[in-house]
């Protein structure tokens, strides 16, 4: 309806978007055959379930016979074997930045990191110099949720562990941790020191939506293959993955 100039524009189209809510269970976020970007997959509301989609429509089968009362993940592009990864993740690293502080989810993220680390797990948390909107913006969040001091990690120190983690779960961060700073030449992050979540065996990244970071830098770590997106409101989606290790 938009876009002019594209191959799409002017083309008759189903009205999803006019729906009160979305499920949308694709395999990947690319475009479509037209090449064309989707806005409906940033819309807020929107659950996006990535993979194959027999997969995808049993655990949409799963969740509408589960019996009452059982917790269920929303606004996620789930992975069938999130609850695995979480149950048996024994080395885990955890990323706050702005979005944690938006949503003010510092108490969750350490329920969180309490329940992992009763499942049998060693947590750090990674922080970068520049994470939030002040110096030791992050330390004082996770201090207020009285996360231990000696788990507060700079990224120096903690850099080098990435590729040794089984899990890192990033919450709020984007430019941080945006692998397009060691490739986007011109772009206002290119040469920025990064945590190095993309050398993590596996990813959870609980971000609100799946638009670029305050430097406006597409994350090339949204469409890798394995890393889980967990869209919306941080505290909920954090809150999804405590009830995952219920």
């Amino acid at each position: 309806n938009t876009a002019e100039g594209t191959p799409i524009y002017g083309m008759p189209i189903l009205n999803v978007d006019l729906a009160k809510n979305a499920i949308i269970c694709n395999y990947d976020l690319n475009p479509g055959y037209a090449g064309v970007d989707n806005p409906l997959y940033t819309k807020p509301g929107v659950i996006m379930m990535l993979g194959n989609a027999e997969e995808t429509v049993q655990e949409l089968i799963d969740k509408a016979t589960a019996p009452a009362g059982e917790n269920v993940a929303e606004k996620t592009e789930n992975h069938p074997n999130l609850a695995e990864l979480l149950q048996n993740a024994k080395k885990v690293i955890i990323i706050p930045g702005y979005g944690m502080a938006l949503a003010q989810a510092q108490q969750k993220v350490r329920q969180l990191a309490d329940k992992l680390e009763k499942n049998g797990a060693v947590v750090d948390f990674a922080i970068h110099p520049v994470a939030g909107r002040m110096p030791g913006h992050m330390n004082v969040l996770l201090a207020e949720a009285d996360v231990p001091y000696e788990k507060l990690r700079g990224m120096d120190e903690i850099n080098d562990e990435f590729g040794d983690c089984d899990l890192a779960i990033v919450i709020g961060a984007n430019d941080v941790i945006n692998p397009a700073a060691n490739t986007a030449e011109g772009t206002p992050i290119y040469g920025m020191p990064i945590l190095n979540v993309d050398l993590a065996k596996n990813a959870i990244i609980c971000n609100y939506d799946l638009n670029p970071g305050y430097a406006g830098v597409d994350n090339p770590l949204y469409t890798k293959p394995g890393v889980i997106m967990m869209l919306g409101n941080a505290e909920e989606t954090v809150q999804t993955l405590i009830d995952y290790l219920q």
